[in-house]
């Protein structure tokens, strides 16, 4: 018989065997010696442990077996507090540099900001995920210092990224770093800075992106292959919002040394989501409480003006606001601010997926899953305000039924590696 999932989180491997890891990296900053972040292609990133390695340290920092929610502070948009956290101003808009919003095929929002941190704050690096050189549809963690590596950086990768595993790093930068991730990947970073201060002193400030799921790989190699790719190994590129951000690209034969012709393919971004990519997201994403940022200094996510080229920026910190107008201030930025009132229902989709969190929460301790422990969210309030009693009902039977698919009534494989890895952490692929 399959060994069940631990009811007892005491060590990281117990939160990969319970499926609750997201695949952030914080556990690698703690113990970089004993744990590196590798693709699983079914699962996502996830922590190879060193043999014989003691792990319980590294849960400090891991947002999978839970999170408290940041403290309400003052100046806290009391109307949004809710269902969105801590908000001091929303704005929208985007880079002023075309050649920004060009290697975006977006509004450019975070990487301005991420260029000005660097040329204009004199911050010693930003740490983000970029597509890996090989293969290039998995992603590797890199701490940009210069224009070319940060443009290199940009744009939307729906596939793992791990950006907390290279926090370790930080502490030989010499200065202050700013942080891109998504809202797992922040809230990791925060509690391996409360666990290690010597990390928090070198973020300078810090970036989430909304997120409604990371898929993993898998759903990659099946896009791959959904366009006439047969063998992965000849794809050059993935750009999943290539363009003007609406088409989702494979190219192969763009380098001058392979012998494969030359030759792109693609479909809409949208389709390309909801049928490949989103299937393959990882079961830790539907039990998620934050899908904003609540933990980091910005958030940044699609434009609730529904304008392509704009991007919609939440300002959660005094930190995080006094950056944004020194930036706006150096043109760095195009701003305008927007109409509370709009915020929510512009954003439908990721306060519908909060809400659920609660009735996948209860259908996964129903099936005697562990799941993730959470204080202050409101989750149960969003459940009954949201969501009408029939789609309670379809969230809980969707949920139970993602548990006999994905046999989640079975503990996750454990990865064990011998030797150490060194620089930056690639994902391998046990594809």
């Amino acid at each position: 018989m399959a060994p069940r999932p631990p009811h007892r989180i005491e060590r990281i491997e117990d939160v990969v065997a319970a499926h609750l890891c997201s695949g952030c990296g914080a556990c690698a900053a703690l113990l970089p010696d004993a744990i590196a972040m590798l693709d699983v292609a079914d699962q996502g990133a996830r922590p190879h442990v060193q043999a014989g390695a003691d792990t319980g340290a590294a849960l400090a920092a891991c947002p999978g077996v839970g999170l408290g929610r940041p403290e309400r502070g003052e100046g806290m948009v009391d109307d949004l507090w809710d269902e969105w956290g801590p908000v001091l101003e929303v704005w929208e808009g985007r880079a002023t540099d075309p050649e920004i919003r060009s290697a975006a095929a977006g509004p450019g929002a975070v990487s301005a900001l991420a260029l000005y941190a660097l040329e204009g704050e004199g911050f010693a690096g930003v740490l983000q995920a970029r597509a890996a050189q090989a293969p290039p549809f998995l992603n590797e963690t890199a701490l940009s210092t210069t224009r070319a590596e940060v443009l290199a950086a940009a744009g939307v990768r729906y596939a793992p990224t791990s950006p907390a595993e290279g926090l370790a790093r930080l502490t030989e930068a010499g200065g202050p770093c700013l942080f891109v991730g998504k809202a797992c990947d922040v809230a990791g970073a925060a509690k391996a800075a409360l666990a290690r201060p010597e990390l928090g002193e070198r973020l300078g400030l810090t970036v989430a992106l909304f997120c409604l799921g990371t898929p993993a790989t898998r759903g990659t190699l099946e896009l791959i292959r959904a366009l006439g790719f047969d063998a992965p190994s000849t794809v050059d590129a993935v750009r999943y919002r290539a363009g003007d951000g609406g088409r989702t690209e494979v190219v192969a034969g763009s380098k001058a040394s392979t012998n494969v012709p030359e030759r792109v393919e693609g479909m809409d971004a949208d389709r390309a989501w909801k049928r490949f990519l989103a299937p393959h997201r990882q079961w830790r994403c539907f039990l998620c409480a934050d899908h904003t940022g609540e933990f980091a200094d910005l958030a940044v996510g699609r434009a609730a003006s529904g304008k392509g080229d704009r991007a919609l920026l939440l300002v959660r910190s005094e930190r995080g606001r006094a950056f944004l107008e020194r930036a706006r201030a150096a043109g760095a930025l195009e701003l305008e601010p927007l109409d509370l009132a709009r915020l929510p229902g512009a954003q439908a989709k990721l306060l519908d997926a909060r809400a659920a969190t609660h009735g996948a929460l209860r259908a996964a301790r129903l099936a005697g899953l562990p799941t993730p422990a959470y204080e202050g969210f409101g989750l149960r309030a969003a459940w009954r305000a949201r969501l009408s009693p029939w789609r309670r009902l379809r969230c809980t039977l969707w949920t139970l039924r993602e548990i006999l698919r994905r046999h989640l009534r079975r503990a996750a494989a454990i990865h064990v590696r011998t030797g150490r890895l060194r620089g930056i952490q690639r994902f391998g692929t046990d594809a």
